[in-house]
């Protein structure tokens, strides 16, 4: 019989990463912010970075906006997980805050450009990956013009850098075109219901196995005794 005190028992799933790259134009961030109002239990890890803050971003929210001798303060003290380069601007990932969300029990969102990606597939094996593509390169031109935030020659390098991260795709274990934001953040959703199913990710299977299925052994020993039995 199971106790009510054994009715509390419940499957718990190991906490995760969740790599998420994207070339410029791809729609990462409004598929980031549609992911987190559907899973309360995800946090986002907010990056350092170099860059001037956008119109409408906030400091410590969005990013840690910080100079370049704070960065690499940082980086030198080995506070950061990952960091990297990217158009000119220094980007990176503290440990501390993804660490310290793991441990409380939430996922991570970590938003990171294929450089980055690389650094924490390496730190940390356990996290899922998804590459996020526009679905061509006319999109991804019309987005960062429609931003308004940037220059031509912006848009140019940026889209040249677009082109060259997508050979890392191979590297991701999803890939999600990001046609329709709707379509594209019920996929990813999918993808982290299927990632919290793995077994491998269940850390009290086998107990909670044995509260509601406590027969299971003793139907065991019986069928060994007649295994032996009939031999």
């Amino acid at each position: 019989m199971v106790t009510d005190r054994d009715a509390d028992v419940r499957m718990r799933t190991r906490s995760f990463p969740i790599i998420l790259s994207a070339p410029s134009g791809a729609g990462k961030t409004s598929v980031a912010s549609e992911i987190f109002k559907r899973f309360p239990y995800i946090r986002f890890a907010v990056s350092l970075t170099t860059r001037p803050r956008r119109n409408g971003e906030v400091d410590g929210s969005d990013y840690r906006f910080v100079d370049e001798r704070e960065f690499t303060r940082a980086r030198d003290a080995g506070e950061l997980a990952e960091w990297a380069t990217v158009h000119g601007k220094w980007y990176g990932t503290p440990k501390a805050e993804v660490e310290r969300a793991l441990e409380d029990g939430y996922h991570v969102l970590l938003d990171v450009d294929v450089q980055g990606g690389a650094s924490l597939m390496k730190a940390y094996p356990e996290a899922v990956s998804i590459f996020l593509l526009p679905p061509s390169h006319a999109a991804m031109k019309a987005r960062l013009k429609g931003r308004g935030t940037e220059t031509e020659e912006s848009i140019s390098g940026r889209l040249a850098e677009a082109l060259n991260e997508l050979d890392c795709v191979s590297q991701y274990e999803y890939v999600i075109v990001n046609r329709e934001l709707d379509k594209t953040v019920e996929v990813f959703s999918r993808i982290i219901h299927a990632e919290e199913h793995r077994r491998a990710r269940r850390e009290n299977l086998e107990q909670w196995i044995d509260v509601h299925f406590p027969d299971r052994h003793a139907a065991k020993a019986v069928g060994t005794k007649a295994v032996r039995a009939s031999s």
